[in-house]
């Protein structure tokens, strides 16, 4: 499913125009974005979590060269399904 199946979907379920659900889609993405990006943590009761994590650096190669190179450490996002969530697609 594609963000404009979703838009249409959801504009059809709510009753909604298009332009009004996506404003508020582009909205939550965003503050959850701005959220995780701040280190703070975003749970949706029976959805999921989505949080900040770190990989660590760790040491890698380059294909051209062969030479070995240290990748630093970095933050990513994370999801973590809710029970709900795990429960339906089970």
């Amino acid at each position: 499913m594609t963000k404009h199946d979703l838009v249409e979907t959801l504009s059809k379920e709510t009753g909604y125009s298009k332009k009004e659900v996506e404003a508020c889609l582009k909205s939550l993405t965003n503050i959850i974005t701005d959220k995780v990006r701040n280190g703070e943590k975003v749970a949706i009761t029976g959805f999921g979590t989505f949080d900040l994590g770190k990989r660590a650096s760790r040491r890698g190669r380059n294909p051209q060269t062969g030479d070995y190179i240290t990748i630093p450490e970095m933050k990513m996002p994370r999801f973590r399904a809710g029970k709900n969530l795990k429960e339906s697609v089970r």
